[in-house]
């Protein structure tokens, strides 16, 4: 989407990152430029009020609960680990410090 009128930020990208702005998930700069986009574009800014009120209205009717602490750090260890896994990564602590082992495979093509 696209008002039609030049912004440093584009219309399409702003309206991709209202999710993130309303969850005060982007950082200062990027909170800065979200500001000044939809301070000077009234159809961007119409757009914005109405993911608002969606989002008032899920927290309402949702009752806005959020997931234990324990919860959330036992989410973010698993993906951490498969992350690892997947990238053939291992992490190990002990007294020494931590010790990181990459395993690489080199892979060439002959074409």
């Amino acid at each position: 989407m696209s008002c039609g009128n030049h912004h440093e930020t584009d219309c399409s990208e702003v309206l991709a990152e209202v999710w993130l702005f309303l969850d005060g998930e982007c950082d200062q700069g990027r909170k800065k430029l979200l500001v000044q986009h939809l301070d000077e574009c009234g159809p961007c800014l119409a757009e914005y009020g109405i993911d608002e009120k969606l989002k008032a209205l899920l927290a309402r009717k949702c009752g806005g609960e959020q997931a234990p602490d324990g919860l959330k750090d036992r989410l973010r260890h698993q993906i951490r680990t498969l992350v690892l896994e997947q990238a053939e990564v291992t992490v190990e602590s002990g007294p020494g410090g931590t010790t990181v082992e990459v395993r690489t495979t080199r892979r060439e093509s002959r074409g």
